[in-house]
């Protein structure tokens, strides 16, 4: 039942929704989650680590920086289930939608990062 109530109240918040949802796409780091969201770098660290430590993300440091990935072969069925209804909630929500979108045209700048940020991340 723990991880039940951590997982959802990693997901109480619609900015750890949304972070899930790009990190459901592919991994990213956390200037990546910055500038598609437009939030600080301690905001989406935040998150990302909430996320992280609700069971749904695994982490691993290239560098400097960190990288968030979503790992669903290592979730619980219940953060499966959890991971189904914020997949399905996306394809209908147009804020998902549009973090898609600007996921999808951003540049990965993993290793040559031009965020100083993603160092202290």
């Amino acid at each position: 039942m723990d991880e039940l109530v951590r997982a959802a109240k990693s997901l109480g918040d619609a900015a750890r929704v949304r972070v899930l949802n790009l990190l459901m796409q592919r991994e990213c780091c956390v200037c990546e989650v910055m500038d598609v969201l437009g939030i600080s770098q301690v905001n989406a660290s935040r998150y990302c680590t909430s996320l992280k430590d609700a069971g749904f993300l695994k982490m691993h440091k290239e560098g400097r920086w960190k990288h968030y990935r979503v790992d669903v072969a290592s979730c619980s069925p219940s953060l499966r289930d959890m991971l189904d209804s914020v997949r399905q909630i996306a394809k209908s929500d147009p804020v998902l939608r549009d973090d898609v979108r600007r996921l999808e045209t951003s540049v990965r700048r993993s290793g040559n990062c031009a965020h100083e940020s993603c160092a202290l991340a």
